[in-house]
């Protein structure tokens, strides 16, 4: 049997289920049936993501709004089993993520905490399910239905780009393994397809075409996008692709002035962190496609990546390129950790200088960052949700580099964040309403502080919160005839409301 001690009550009770399947199958149609009942509501009962009549957010069928709020696991299928991947899984929910990306395979063939291999010979998946074997992909599965029940999407990075520009497949193996993604997981309703992997489009084209035209040919129910190498857009090479739902770029994780020898460089010199650039870019494509940031700066990893000594990217360098991204008009944000992303632990270390020993996986879970992006999703649903535009002429002084403020606005609301609470100057007749109030909000724990009502003007602002140690916020002006957030409210959260700061501030 090809479990280890730790797990083998999951193997034998697997082997028991495969060999027994039509003898349990009443008691498995009982249990269904119990829990249904119980349920609670998942993301994918409001119907199948698509892209909104705008061309520039994700909805449902329904019509609500869908805003994808991100972790990077890239190695969950190859380094974590069952009991972990249901704990990491139960973590993102909590802290209000609603997609995950995999590596769903980092390897030819890549090996999974089992031992069992995605492939036992080339890109032949005929016989891949073996009986009396949890093989590889009966875990990827069981990390898809775990994600499913915690109301998770699975963003599925087919393969990384890496072992394509290596020449370990070719667009004939990317068919056969295009037919068998999507044969598999092609009803599974909490799935997007993510082609590519840190890797630029115009290396092996025609392999990323054909996986993706594959996928698409057979399973037209769930959206699909590009993963882009860094300081780079998925629309430059493939926004006019019917397979391409959605855009994606990765800003990436250097430092102003960290350009580190690229001879292709796409960037001008010193805007390396300049999350914000890339959302305007997509924009001057056609057909108008959503976009977001699939990998910014991780929290806990070196800057530029390649030297240990560097600072490490902090809690608030993440909110930043978040909020920048998301402002600038993108249709949600993934948030990335060194320690989470490759899953280390003690006796496992990893790339980039993560340390297994010092900062495992489970206690990055803890690290600030990873808790604190579920506020940008809240304040943004708050919302008239599509008719949200970016808007920097709502500022007098945008600024450069970190002293950059930026705006997004609806018809009667408008945010700006603010990364070291400078000074500002907000025409607050941009939103519809002879009056505005107006309210300071904590990005590290979405507190409100009510600053007041104002006239349609612009005002002069400058606000902290004392002692608080943050320099960073989002100012939020709305139509005072408009019951967004009560006046009263305390918190942006899930819950309810509560008595609310109010301060006098200096026009």
């Amino acid at each position: 049997m090809l479990f280890d001690n730790q797990n083998k009550n999951v193997g034998a009770l697997y082997l028991t289920l495969r060999d027994n399947r039509w003898l349990f199958f009443p008691i498995f149609l009982i249990l269904s049936f119990s829990f249904s009942v119980h349920a609670a509501p998942k993301p994918w009962d409001n119907g199948r993501l698509r892209v909104s009549d705008n061309g520039r957010f994700l909805q449902f069928a329904n019509g609500r709004p869908f805003f994808w709020l991100g972790d990077t696991g890239w190695l969950l299928p190859e380094r974590l089993d069952r009991d972990e991947a249901d704990y990491y899984l139960k973590r993102c929910a909590e802290a209000g993520y609603n997609v995950v990306q995999v590596q769903t395979i980092n390897a030819v063939p890549a090996i999974n905490a089992y031992g069992q291999m995605s492939m036992t010979d080339g890109w032949d998946f005929s016989d891949i399910d073996r009986r009396g074997v949890y093989g590889y992909w009966d875990h990827m599965d069981y990390i898809v239905d775990c994600a499913a029940e915690h109301g998770i999407y699975i963003g599925m990075v087919c393969i990384w780009g890496g072992l394509v520009k290596g020449g370990r497949m070719d667009v004939e193996q990317a068919r056969s393994y295009g037919r068998f993604l999507a044969g598999r997981y092609k009803d599974k309703k909490n799935i997007v397809w993510i082609i590519g992997g840190d890797i630029q489009g115009d290396v092996h084209t025609e392999v990323w075409d054909a996986l993706a035209a594959t996928i698409k040919s057979i399973d037209r129910n769930h959206l699909m996008t590009f993963h882009p190498r860094g300081r780079t857009t998925s629309a430059r090479w493939f926004n006019d692709r019917e397979w391409l739902d959605f855009n994606m770029f990765q800003s990436g994780h250097r430092r102003y002035g960290q350009r580190m020898g690229n001879k292709d460089y796409p960037i001008p010199d010193g805007t390396e962190e300049d999350s914000w650039m890339y959302v305007d870019s997509a924009w001057s494509y056609r057909p108008l496609k959503p976009v977001l940031d699939g990998e910014p700066s991780y929290e806990g990893i070196p800057q530029g990546l390649h030297d240990g000594s560097e600072p490490r990217w902090t809690a608030l360098d993440v909110r930043r390129y978040a909020y920048w991204s998301v402002f600038a008009g993108s249709c949600g944000h993934t948030y990335g950790n060194n320690s989470i992303m490759q899953f280390v632990r003690p006796g496992v270390s990893g790339a980039y200088f993560a340390d297994g020993d010092r900062k495992p996986w489970y206690r990055a879970l803890d690290d600030p960052g990873f808790g604190q992006m579920r506020y940008l999703r809240l304040l943004m649903l708050l919302f008239p949700y599509f008719d949200r535009v970016p808007d920097q002429s709502i500022l007098t002084d945008n600024g450069k580099r970190y002293e950059r403020l930026i705006a997004t606005r609806g018809t009667d609301y408008l945010l700006v964040y603010n990364h070291t609470g400078r000074e500002m100057r907000i025409d607050l007749d941009k939103i519809s309403g002879e009056r505005k109030n107006v309210w300071w909000m904590d990005p590290t724990d979405g507190r409100l502080t009510y600053l007041g009502q104002y006239d349609s003007r612009r005002v002069t602002f400058r606000y902290h919160v004392e002692g608080s140690g943050v320099s960073d916020g989002v100012l939020i002006a709305i139509d005072s005839s408009k019951n967004y957030i009560g006046v009263g409210r305390a918190k942006i959260d899930d819950t309810g409301h509560a008595e609310c700061i109010k301060t006098d501030l200096t026009e």
